[in-house]
């Protein structure tokens, strides 16, 4: 199982960024938000989905997670430069967290969930969850959980009650408003 965090410390392909973590108490969400704005990379990352490619990382891109809290899973909305939004990739994860300098993390169960602008819903990664188990990195405990998280995930979002697509673009425009400029490194 593979740990992953937030901040991306160690993405070689960025140059320079800028990140922010906020944490909400609300109503609609509770948890963690972070924002990564990519202002000078390397190259483009790019991806094909059902053969059309699509940039997902950019000068000038945002990537924005949600780490809900006592949830399996963890939210990325992919923006482009324009404020549009590329992509939702969704981990599932077995447990969330924060280093001690406040960074969030989760530990990947392989299984994601990709959801398109247009509505297309890609479930990814079933082969690299039983390359895990075959090799000890997961158990059959883990796998049953990464597969009924990846379940729960796609009947929300097929039944139209995955709130993260609405949330995801209220939570840019007024965190963006209320954090202002975002840290560079």
């Amino acid at each position: 199982m593979k740990r992953k965090f937030s901040d991306r410390a160690n993405w070689r392909r960025i140059l320079r960024k800028s990140y922010s973590c906020l944490a909400l108490d609300g109503d609609e969400f509770k948890g963690l938000v972070t924002f990564y704005r990519i202002h000078e990379l390397r190259e483009p990352l790019w991806k094909e989905y059902n053969g059309r490619k699509l940039c997902l990382a950019d000068r000038g891109y945002l990537w924005m997670q949600h780490f809900p809290r006592g949830e399996h899973f963890v939210v990325t909305t992919m923006f482009d430069d324009k404020g549009r939004v590329v992509q939702w990739y969704i981990d599932v994860c077995k447990t969330q967290g924060l280093t001690d300098q406040q960074v969030p993390w989760f530990d990947d169960l392989y299984l994601d969930v990709v959801v398109l602008p247009s509505g297309e819903v890609f479930l990814m990664d079933e082969d690299e969850l039983e390359d895990a188990l075959r090799h000890g990195d997961v158990n059959n405990k883990d796998v049953a959980l990464a597969r009924k998280t990846a379940g729960k995930l796609l009947s929300s979002i097929r039944n139209g009650r995955f709130r993260y697509f609405t949330l995801s673009l209220k939570h840019r425009k007024s965190l963006l408003e209320r954090t202002g400029e975002l840290s560079e490194s």
